[in-house]
């Protein structure tokens, strides 16, 4: 590894967090490290960086004089639609999201939710509560079809674990090139074929044009009315007001919404009250201190010797 010390910035709007990922990084070794939490000390440490590990940071500095020596933004989470959509960052800057870090925590979180729709948890805790004996017998996810929309790491780990549970497993990706973990694959003119046949919808898309509200009326009444969707991509797949009347229609067994579109979900939002609606405050993936600091410490090593880094941003694409 090449003996250079690149200067890095760590930011968070708190200052005791952005504090916490400055000492992480030092303890993997790299010795130029500042942390700040305002636009102040973003300002103050600015002219000096070359790397920023950034969360919620006033990108509008980036285009300033300050930030001449900026070569490379690392994002602290997965989704990166606003850093894309913000011309305030120069071309110059380049752009990494957090990859490979979330599959387990996501995968784990929607299958707590199939396996609570199918086995009809609410039912066995309202017989417990009614001390009622009720020896009902519950549906199985075995051979029950559950659609993948997004093959990347997250993706693929979700299709591993319903292996286990003897599920029929289609997927929707791009590129195509993990179509052969799925018994069906679909690409993107294909929704409707994708979705017409699924027991859960699963969605882990990157938000993009393309993308933006994919998830429409027209789309929830072709899929089963006793169907199931799952959002643990980015809120603005979904038409939430589609996806609201769609629902108070009577067509789809559940909703499991851990993203939306304006965050936090606003209180008075018909979703929070739907039986059939489960909200969850956007923590199916959960970007931990010392996940990020190690993707980032190998990225750093990648920086230093010249190499491609991992996560790396295409504006054109999106993600």
């Amino acid at each position: 590894m090449s003996s250079f010390q690149p200067n890095i910035l760590a930011f968070t709007p708190d200052k005791k967090e952005a504090e916490a990922y400055a000492d992480c990084i030092h303890n993997f070794g790299f010795t130029s490290v500042k942390a700040a939490a305002t636009l102040e000390e973003a300002e103050k440490y600015l002219p000096q960086t070359e790397i920023i590990l950034g969360w919620k940071f006033p990108t509008h500095i980036l285009n300033q004089p300050i930030a001449s020596n900026v070569r490379w933004f690392q994002s602290m989470g997965a989704g990166v639609n606003d850093l894309v959509a913000d011309k305030s960052i120069p071309d110059t800057i380049q752009l990494t999201r957090i990859v490979d870090q979330f599959g387990t925590y996501i995968s784990e979180y929607v299958f707590t939710f199939l396996l609570h729709i199918v086995k009809d948890v609410p039912r066995l805790r309202q017989a417990q509560m009614e001390r009622n004996w009720d020896p009902f017998i519950s549906e199985s996810l075995a051979d029950k079809t559950i659609g993948v929309a997004g093959l990347g790491s997250i993706g693929t780990e979700i299709v591993r674990k319903a292996r286990a549970f003897d599920m029929n497993v289609y997927g929707l990706s791009f590129s195509g090139s993990q179509a052969s973990i799925v018994d069906s694959h679909f690409t993107s003119d294909q929704w409707f074929d994708f979705v017409k046949d699924l027991d859960y919808l699963v969605t882990i898309l990157p938000l993009t044009e393309a993308t933006h509200h994919i998830i429409n009326e027209k789309l929830l009444l072709a899929m089963k009315p006793d169907a199931s969707l799952v959002n643990v991509g980015r809120g603005a797949l979904i038409d939430e007001g589609d996806l609201l009347s769609v629902m108070k229609g009577g067509h789809l067994r559940a909703a499991v919404l851990d993203v939306f579109e304006k965050e936090p979900l606003p209180n008075d939002h018909p979703f929070w009250s739907m039986p059939n609606v489960f909200v969850t405050s956007h923590l199916s993936g959960p970007s931990t201190i010392n996940g990020v600091c190690a993707f980032f410490a190998k990225n750093i090593k990648q920086f230093m010797n010249g190499q491609p880094l991992n996560g790396l941003v295409d504006r054109k694409r999106g993600y």
